[in-house]
């Protein structure tokens, strides 16, 4: 690969101790040399010479959770995203009429949350569908809405037992109203027409283009197993220009002991991470485990995994050389998580393992007596600043005055914890810069809730937001040596901006839009 030479650019290293520069010299996919910004270019005649006329370079973004394979899967889904629940069976209706009788119509995105007359129902679908079963997954991923055709052919009755770990919303007559949550939802899942490793490969192919323009570069993956043999189809055969750091199912950790595979190993651009698994579900639905009452009502949500069961699971991942990367939201779920991996740490002491980077995912509530437990225990905290903006009105009326430890970074940061953030996409946009907007401003795109935001002492700085998709998530992935920042030895995964997000008004963070994306020294995306 020819040598090239980025030139008269503001470059942003996300470096302490070479924080500017104004280029760069790239040679076999590796940042070699870094040029000062006092301009003094010597030697630089050999090669590409790219002229940056001034514009931002910064390292390419990591997105720290988010699932691939549903994430492409979900541009060809019905939206249900919408207002009204009356524009959500629009579409649905729209989808049936170029649908053949029999065949399942599938869709993602609904929050009943958002809809003044709340969950729908089998028979709101049947009166549009009759033809078809339908499928459509909640927003959080915890919640799906079928028809009835879809609940006969699942064996769904009134004397269904609801499966461990799940549950059939029923009506005050037991029937099911055709609201599954949780692992209710592989009642259904089981049934769908299931695309092959190539087909799933070729859809995170193409679905790759669409996070490039986005100025992404790596990602956290947390699919199942099929997403992985995909990406390892994809690497195969050449096709994956992202840097992957996939989890493991918990359902097929005895496959990964067997098959070797270990926490940070691999290749340059797929490596294995944690085993993952649920503590409880999400706050939408309220299958979050809490330890007081959601407001207004008796429930604690569910608790998926009890304390016991993530123990079991942490030391035999452990064991073989695997960390655990645990969902939990709410407050009882985190504290649940923390006890399990203090027990997780003190066995890794006495076999002389680790220690090894656990983490959990979401960290979307918790207790105040519990913040500096993390930082204390190396626990990683993976967080999606955009659920925050999301979720604010729903968080207060569920959680009230527990939301000042709510979807919060900063007392984490502030006690020393290492904090990575991402989308969860599908479950919000995969787009980077509606996450660093969302933690600097803690506003929504309308500025909602106000000038300073939702819960302002929460707010991060530009620079803290921006470590968050680069710098960190590099070191949790055990490739701080190699990405997330822009130095010598560093892959050329780096993205070309005309605004600057150090300089810009923040409310503009969120119409950030990379012009260029460069992943391994290639352009993987360029509009300039």
């Amino acid at each position: 690969m020819p040598t090239l030479t980025l030139l008269n650019a503001r470059i942003h290293t996300m470096n302490p101790g070479h924080a500017f520069a104004s280029g760069l010299v790239i040679e076999d996919g590796l940042i070699t040399r870094l040029i000062p910004a006092s301009g003094n270019n010597p030697h630089l005649n050999t090669g590409q010479i790219l002229d940056l006329q001034g514009r931002i370079i910064l390292p390419g973004l990591i997105d720290s959770h988010l699932h691939l394979q549903k994430y492409a899967e979900n541009l060809d889904l019905v939206n249900c995203e919408t207002a009204t629940k009356h524009e959500c069976l629009e579409r649905v209706a729209a989808s049936s009429r170029e649908t053949p009788a029999g065949n399942w119509i599938l869709g993602h995105g609904w929050n009943h949350n958002n809809w003044e007359d709340g969950y729908g129902s089998a028979l709101d679908l049947d009166q549009i569908c009759p033809n078809n079963p339908v499928y459509l997954t909640g927003k959080s991923l915890h919640v799906s809405w079928v028809n009835s055709r879809a609940l006969e052919l699942a064996g769904i009755s009134d004397t269904t037992p609801d499966p461990p770990g799940g549950m059939i919303q029923r009506d005050a007559a037991g029937k099911p109203t055709g609201i599954l949550f949780e692992d209710a939802v592989n009642l259904i899942e089981t049934l769908l027409p299931q695309p092959g490793i190539e087909e799933t490969a070729r859809s995170i192919a193409s679905a790759q283009k669409s996070l490039w323009k986005l100025g992404l570069t790596g990602g956290h993956d947390f699919d199942r197993e099929q997403c992985l043999k995909a990406l390892f189809w994809l690497e195969e055969h050449n096709q994956l220009a992202m840097r992957i750091q996939k989890s493991i199912p918990s359902a097929y950790l005895d496959q990964a002991l067997g098959q070797n595979l270990r926490t940070g190993e691999g290749s340059n651009f797929l490596w294995i991470g944690g085993v993952k698994d649920f503590a409880d579900g999400a706050l939408g639905p309220q299958t979050a485990a809490m330890l007081a009452p959601y407001q207004g009502t008796n429930s604690l949500g569910l608790n998926l995994l009890d304390l016991e069961e993530i123990i079991d699971l942490g030391t035999r991942a452990a064991k073989g050389g695997l960390a655990l990367a645990i969902h939990a939201i709410g407050d009882l779920a985190n504290r649940t998580v923390i006890n399990a991996i203090q027990q997780v740490r003190q066995y890794e002491l006495e076999q002389g393992i680790g220690p090894l980077p656990h983490r959990i995912e979401h960290v979307q509530l918790i207790d105040p007596g519990d913040v500096k437990r993390l930082a204390e225990l190396e626990i990683i905290a993976s967080m999606q600043p955009i659920h925050a903006t999301s979720d604010l009105e729903m968080a207060d009326a569920f959680w009230g005055e527990r939301t000042a430890f709510a979807y919060a970074p900063r007392p984490l940061i502030d006690q020393g914890t290492l904090v990575i953030f991402g989308s969860d996409a599908p479950v919000e946009s995969p787009n980077p810069w509606l996450g660093i907007h969302a933690a600097v401003t803690r506003q929504r795109a309308d500025g909602f809730p106000g000038p300073d935001g939702w819960h302002p002492e929460g707010r991060l700085t530009v620079e803290e937001a921006l470590r968050g998709f680069t710098v960190n998530p590099a070191l949790a992935s055990g490739r701080g040596n190699l990405q997330g920042k822009l130095a010598p030895g560093y892959w050329a995964d780096l993205i070309v901006l005309e605004m600057d997000p150090f300089k810009c008004p923040v409310d503009d963070l969120r119409t950030i839009e990379p012009i260029g994306t460069m992943v391994n020294g290639k352009w993987v995306y360029r509009s300039f």
